[in-house]
């Protein structure tokens, strides 16, 4: 979502005439999107921010901008002005539409506070695209859940969703100018439509994409588990051009855990979820996201999560510790000792990281359909892409593939990364 924001970001600094430069110290406009997911987002962006007293010293006329969802946060624009008041510019979550205007401001010496004015018309925003082959569309914003641990619903709103047709000119569009793999994007795309009021969901909507010419294929990030319905399922199934790949954060495998950061689902109805998806779509790659140290996890707890991982067996997990977040239920829960955490993680992902060459072991001998998406800079003449169902993949070779859809062997396999020779271009 921050990535396809700050392509927006450039694509409003490109209408007004700059260009993208290699450096902080070239720059006459910098640009910081911000992050409050976690804490260490948020220790991280302070001390860039204060990094650019010194540019701003040197560059009198350098103009510097602060948006995204940490200055979207109660109180913290204020705060941010108070402690950094050379900032110039301090935009939210979803009134990146005034940037255009506040940046005119500022070469006016005209500062902009503004967190509380909120448009959802991010849409519409011109978009200096930075992941080809890779194109993100929005197709809802917000999220209604209200997870226990989360600040997003605080900080970017309740859900609201695109008008479909809007939604398919612009997958048609990127289509149209060659991209190659369209990723649907929202906090919870699986609530997609419940707002339009028209019938519209999140299946019909991957079934309306799927029926666009070109050769392309279809990502979605991110799901939410209790959200997932059998007629989503069966539109990944049935259409050849969704991935056989999907991302389901679990958090927890203690159904205890679950309940307590509002999940509104238990361990077992993940497993079974887990086991339709393979049934309906047998080579189906599943990732995940796993939280420990959530307050209140026991021993048992923590168990209950590896017994899940080593059950599930995901393609691959992000796994992280729990981060306090001010304003949120769980900030206000017994929190539990950073070493324990610490313990926790690393034996997570020992347990996962089993898991994922056991599964690249699987793929050896196998033929994968591989979109290349850039040059492995670590090796000579290498590029990389991922498969389908997620897996990313090494090819060598003197020929520029960047771009294309290839046909891979999987020749062999370092932990999560696969090596693999073209068989045939596509």
């Amino acid at each position: 979502m921050n990535i396809h924001e700050s392509e927006k970001i450039a694509g409003v600094l490109e209408k007004l005439g700059y260009s993208p430069c290699d450096s902080e110290q070239k720059a006459d406009v910098l640009v910081y999107n911000t992050c409050c997911i976690r804490e260490t987002a948020e220790f991280k962006i302070h001390g860039h921010i204060g990094e650019a007293k010194i540019l701003k010293q040197q560059n009198p006329n350098l103009i510097v901008v602060v948006c995204g969802c940490m200055s979207q946060q109660s109180g913290v624009a204020q705060n941010l002005k108070r402690r950094f008041p050379f900032v110039d510019v301090i935009l939210g979550t979803s009134n990146l539409d005034l940037l255009e205007q506040a940046i005119v401001n500022a070469q006016n010496e005209k500062s902009t506070v503004n967190v509380e004015e909120k448009n959802n018309v991010l849409v519409n925003l011109p978009k200096v695209r930075t992941s080809r082959p890779n194109a993100w569309v929005n197709i809802i914003y917000g999220c209604n859940n209200f997870c226990t641990y989360c600040i997003v619903p605080y900080v970017r709103g309740r859900e609201h969703s695109r008008p479909q047709q809007d939604v398919l000119n612009e997958v048609k569009e990127l289509v149209s100018l060659g991209y190659k793999e369209i990723t649907l994007l929202g906090q919870n795309v699986n609530s997609y439509g419940n707002d339009l009021k028209d019938g519209t969901n999140f299946s019909t909507l991957l079934n309306q994409v799927a029926k666009i010419e070109g050769d392309f294929r279809i990502r979605y990030l991110t799901n939410h588990p209790k959200d997932l319905t059998d007629d989503v399922i069966e539109a990944i199934a049935n259409n050849a051009k969704i991935c056989n790949s999907i991302h389901l954060p679990v958090q927890s495998g203690s159904s205890a855990i679950l309940k307590a950061m509002n999940r509104k689902y238990d361990r077992d109805d993940y497993l079974k979820l887990v086991s339709k998806l393979r049934k309906a779509i047998p080579d189906i790659g599943i990732s995940t996201d796993i939280m420990v140290g959530f307050p209140g996890e026991t021993d048992q707890d923590f168990l209950d999560t590896l017994d899940l991982v080593q059950k599930a067996r995901f393609s691959s997990a992000f796994c992280f510790i729990y981060s306090r977040r001010k304003g949120t239920v769980a900030d206000k829960m017994e929190q539990i000792p950073r070493s324990v955490k610490g313990e926790r993680i690393k034996r997570l992902l020992e347990v996962q990281n089993v898991i994922t060459k056991e599964i690249s072991k699987e793929m050896e001998g196998t033929l994968q359909r591989v979109l290349v998406e850039g040059k492995n800079k670590k090796y000579v003449n290498t590029y990389c892409g991922r498969t389908e169902n997620g897996r990313l993949v090494n090819i060598k070779s003197d020929v520029d593939l960047f771009d294309q859809f290839v046909w891979v062997k999987i020749k062999n396999y370092q932990s999560a990364t696969l090596w693999g020779e073209i068989v045939k271009e596509d």
